[in-house]
């Protein structure tokens, strides 16, 4: 075969793997960014922290929340939940970073799927 057919094609499976173990990581990122409470599940995303901080910020103490399954849900403590949330986000984040860097390192297939 070729040298530069071989070279494009190892490069397009590295490429290929690199993506899928991108993918992978971020899905179990968005598994793991979850929070459940009174029988609701809540995906935690930005736009639900900022929700919750912008309640806080107008003195809101509880408040009825509509979770992943579309269902109210009253959130009795709404500060406790935010710190909650919030400690939940930015530890998965970390985690994701770490992983994402540990892949950015590898420049061979083999590397990308050993991990």
């Amino acid at each position: 075969m070729d040298e530069r057919l071989e070279q494009a094609l190892d490069f397009s499976n590295y490429m290929v793997t690199l993506n899928n173990q991108r993918r992978v990581i971020h899905e179990q990122f968005l598994e793991t960014c979850v929070h459940y409470l009174n029988g609701g599940k809540f995906s935690i995303t930005r736009d639900l922290i900022t929700f919750c901080q912008t309640l806080r910020d107008n003195q809101q103490d509880s408040a009825i929340l509509i979770d992943d399954n579309n269902s109210p849900v009253e959130v009795e403590d709404l500060q406790s939940f935010l710190d909650e949330i919030l400690n939940i986000y930015f530890t998965t984040s970390y985690e994701y970073l770490d992983e994402y860097n540990k892949i950015k390192k590898n420049r061979k297939v083999e590397g990308l799927v050993n991990l």
